[in-house]
């Protein structure tokens, strides 16, 4: 039983443990587009139809980044953050397809996909000056749409509130609840036993750095991030319940941790995937595009 719960659990309540992969696209058109293909960083433009991926430097590290599609100058540039532990081969099917009305980028974070690994532990902070460092090259001075999964909803939601002159529109994918420490401690008591209590243990050192961006997942407040568009969207399927005894609790903690959410905006709204389990993007592929775009139509100067 704990072999089945167990991933798909961790997953939702933070981050994918163990990912693998890189993807882009080679200097071709969208249609074309390879997610595998890879570009030296001398050749690569970042505001060609599709670039990547390319190793830049960001405060001395590589990043690995992707960008493709077109949008006319001054619209947002949407940019996907993906859970923790995936890199940019989850994201390549969901990039691709929005690419055809948008400008698109995606990148591993350090210690993802083929990044380079973080100097030391982490925090939001040195995460958002990474996120700035991509930002500036991908993006310039556009205005940006954010759209993250699991952790990279979380970082999304963190980052926006300290760049309103950037970020000028949200998406969360099951994102990771902004008090999910406290969450995970509740649901599950110190005293539980057998597999929730290994569960507890995973997730609990997971959020101390125990991951392989090396970041410390703290809770806090949700700020404002403006009178932005934000839509958060949360797993319909509560496969969380499987968790032997404390499942129920899990569920109802993860929709009051996505209810939290709405806090970023005045223009916050909430709906859920039915047919998803966490990987919303991936279940229901449609519903994560059509969001997408709602947001980044909403985001638009002149909207």
């Amino acid at each position: 039983m704990l072999r089945t719960f167990k991933a798909t659990a961790v997953a939702a309540l933070c981050c994918t443990v163990v990912g693998v992969g890189i993807a882009g696209a080679p200097a071709a058109s969208a249609a074309e587009w390879d997610p595998f293909a890879s570009t030296e960083l001398e050749n690569w433009d970042p505001f060609a139809a599709a670039s990547g991926p390319a190793k830049i430097k960001v405060a001395g590290r590589t990043v690995n980044v992707s960008c493709s599609g077109r949008s006319a100058k001054g619209e947002p540039v949407i940019v996907l953050l993906a859970g923790m532990g995936d890199g940019l081969d989850k994201l390549a099917p969901l990039q691709k397809t929005l690419s055809g009305r948008n400008r698109v980028c995606s990148y591993d974070r350090l210690g993802a996909g083929a990044s380079d690994a973080p100097a030391g532990p982490q925090d939001f902070a040195a995460v958002g000056k990474t996120l700035t460092g991509v930002l500036d090259r991908v993006a310039g001075d556009r205005p940006v749409v954010l759209a993250g999964h699991s952790l990279g909803g979380l970082i999304a939601a963190r980052y926006a509130p300290d760049h309103r002159d950037r970020v000028k529109g949200l998406v969360l994918l099951d994102a990771t609840s902004p008090t999910m420490l406290a969450d995970v401690k509740k649901a599950i008591p110190a005293s539980a036993k057998g597999p929730a209590a290994e569960l507890r243990a995973q997730n609990l050192a997971v959020f101390k750095g125990g991951n392989p961006e090396k970041l410390v997942i703290a809770d806090g407040k949700v700020r404002s991030a403006g009178n932005i568009p934000v839509e958060v969207v949360k797993h319909g399927k509560q496969y969380l319940a499987a968790v032997p005894q404390y499942g129920p609790r899990l569920e109802r903690a993860w929709s009051a941790g996505q209810r939290k959410w709405l806090a970023l905006s005045g223009r916050a709204k909430l709906s859920t995937a039915t047919k998803s389990e966490h990987y919303i993007y991936l279940d229901q592929p449609g519903l994560a595009v059509q969001a997408i775009q709602r947001v980044a139509a909403a985001a638009r100067p002149h909207a």
